[in-house]
C-alpha cells in the first residue's frame, strides 16, 4: 500500500516539476494575493456577544446592564467572578466584550462622584473591536447622562429650584482595554483570513484539476489497468499538492510576519497542525470535484464556486456570522475555513492552547474524512 502510494506520488510529483508554470502560480500567486489584498482591503462590522463583572450587584448596575441588553446591539452570554473567568471566555469566543462594574458603583452616582467602567474587549478583529467600543461608549454615555440629570433634579428640588442649568457632565468614564490588538490593526485580523482564503483556493484548484487532467489525456484507462486501489490512488495524489500548498500556506504566514507584523503567539506544532488538517479537506474537495468533473474547465470553474465564494463570505473572514440569517448561520457549518479561522486566529493573535479550539480542530478532521470517503467512493464506482 505504502510503496503505492509513493509511486503515485512521485509520477505527480514529477508531472508538476515538468510544468513550471503551474508550480510558479502555486508557489507565488498566494504570495502575491496577500500583498494585494492585505494593503488593499478593510471592513467594518458588528454585533457581539456580552459577558458582565458586576462588583457592585445594586440597582444601578443592574440597570446599566440593562441598557445593553435592552439596546438589541448585545447578547448577555452571562456573568462572571474574576479575571481567568473573562479570559476564558474570550479565548473561547464565548463572549467579544466584558462589561466590568467597579465596587461602589451605586453610592458614587448618588453622591455625584465620577466613576470608572472598564470594558474589556477581544481585539482579534479589528473592525468588529472599535464598533464594539463604540457601541460601549455611547450605551454608557446615555446612561451616564440620564443619571446626572436625575441627580440635578433631585439637587433642584432640594433647594426648591425647578430649573436644571446647563448640560450634564458624564459622571461615568468608560475604560476600554483591547486585548490581542490594542492598536486596532485591520491588517492583523484581515491576514490570517487572507492565509485561509488563499489557501482554500489553490488547495482546491490545483488537486480539482490532477484527475481531470489524467481524464482529458486518456492515461486515466492505464491507470485502471495498473495495480492500484482508488484510495492509494487518491492519497498519492493528494500528497504532492499538500506538501506545496504546505510550504506555500506557511510562505505566506512568514510574509506577513515581515512585512505586516503578524504576530505568532501560539504554539507552532499546533499552527502546523491546524494547517494540515484544512489543507487535507480542501484538497479532498479538489479530489471530489476532480471525480465529478468531465473537462478542466468545469473542474476549475466549479472548484472557484465551492471554495471562494463561501471562504469569502460564509467563514467569518469578513461578515461576522453572528449577525448573518438563522439559514445562512446553518450553512456556515460545512465551510471548513469558518473552523479554520477560529483556530488560526486563537494560534496567531491570542497564544491559546488547544483547549480553546479543539472542538474546531475535530470539525476539521471531520469535513476531510468525510470528502476523503466520498471521492474515493466515485473514484472506485468509475473503475468498477
Amino acid at each position: 500500500m505504502m510503496r503505492t502510494i509513493l509511486a503515485v506520488a512521485s509520477k505527480e510529483l514529477r508531472q508538476i516539476l515538468r510544468d513550471r508554470r503551474t508550480l510558479m502560480i502555486l508557489m507565488f500567486i498566494p504570495a502575491f494575493f496577500l500583498l494585494l489584498f492585505g494593503y488593499a482591503l478593510n471592513f467594518d462590522i458588528r454585533h457581539v456577544r456580552l459577558a458582565v463583572q458586576d462588583r457592585d450587584r445594586s440597582v444601578k448596575s443592574r440597570e446599566l446592564v440593562s441598557s445593553f441588553v435592552n439596546s438589541d446591539y448585545f447578547d448577555l452570554v452571562g456573568y462572571v467572578d474574576s479575571d481567568d473567568e473573562i479570559e476564558r471566555l474570550i479565548d473561547r469566543r464565548e463572549a467579544r466584550l466584558v462589561l466590568s462594574i467597579p465596587s461602589g458603583f451605586d453610592r458614587d452616582l448618588a453622591l455625584g462622584h465620577p466613576v470608572v467602567v472598564q470594558v474589556v474587549i477581544d481585539g482579534d478583529n479589528a473592525n468588529t473591536a472599535a464598533t464594539v467600543a463604540g457601541y460601549a461608549r455611547l450605551l454608557i454615555g446615555e446612561y451616564s447622562g440620564a443619571q446626572m440629570i436625575a441627580l440635578s433634579e433631585r439637587i433642584a428640588a432640594v433647594r426648591g429650584d425647578v430649573r436644571v442649568e446647563g448640560s450634564p457632565m458624564s459622571v461615568i468614564t468608560v475604560e476600554p482595554r483591547i486585548w490581542y490588538n490594542p492598536q486596532l490593526r485591520s491588517t492583523i485580523f484581515l491576514v490570517p483570513g487572507l492565509i485561509a482564503y488563499i489557501s482554500m483556493i489553490t488547495a482546491v484548484v490545483s488537486t480539482a484539476l490532477s484527475v481531470v487532467r489524467e481524464k482529458e489525456r486518456g492515461t486515466m484507462e492505464q491507470v485502471r489497468m495498473a495495480p492500484v486501489n482508488p484510495l492509494a490512488y487518491i492519497v498519492g495524489k493528494t500528497l504532492p499538492y499538500l506538501v506545496i500548498s504546505f510550504v506555500s500556506a506557511l510562505l505566506i504566514i512568514l510574509t506577513a510576519m515581515a512585512l505586516f507584523d503578524l504576530p505568532v503567539r501560539g504554539s507552532w506544532p499546533l499552527l502546523c497542525l491546524s494547517i494540515g488538517l484544512f489543507l487535507i479537506g480542501a484538497q479532498a474537495q479538489g479530489l471530489l470535484i476532480s471525480t465529478i468533473a468531465a473537462t478542466q474547465q468545469v473542474a476549475f470553474q466549479v472548484a472557484l464556486l465551492s471554495s471562494l465564494l463561501p471562504t469569502m463570505i460564509l467563514s467569518g473572514f469578513i461578515f461576522p456570522i453572528a449577525s448573518m440569517p438563522g439559514p445562512v448561520q446553518a450553512v456556515t457549518h460545512i465551510v471548513p475555513a469558518r473552523y479554520f479561522l477560529v483556530a488560526l486566529r486563537a494560534i496567531v493573535l491570542k497564544g491559546a492552547g488547544l483547549a480553546a479550539f479543539w472542538q474546531d480542530l475535530v470539525a476539521l478532521a471531520i469535513f476531510a474524512t468525510v470528502a476523503m470517503t466520498l471521492a474515493s467512493l466515485r473514484l472506485r464506482r468509475e473503475w468498477s
